[in-house]
């Protein structure tokens, strides 16, 4: 099983690929790949925090703005 420094380096290795894909790709997949190096940096920095929730497309004022009868 992997411990400590060992951990974090394989996150920061995850992390920098990503971010080397992300300079060739797309902007929709750059978006994501970015998205990706982030949630490993936080990894490899042992943080506590979760994932962060993905950002809505639509606000939900937009989806719900019908007269409010099915």
């Amino acid at each position: 099983m992997l411990r400590g420094g060992v951990v974090e380096e394989f996150y920061r290795g995850f992390a920098q690929r990503a971010r080397d894909l992300a300079e060739k790709a797309d902007p929709f997949t750059k978006r994501r790949l970015l998205d990706l190096a982030k949630r490993y940096d936080l990894k490899s920095t042992g943080s506590s925090y979760g994932r962060a929730p993905a950002p809505r497309a639509t606000p939900p004022n937009v989806l719900f703005s019908g007269s409010g009868e099915a």
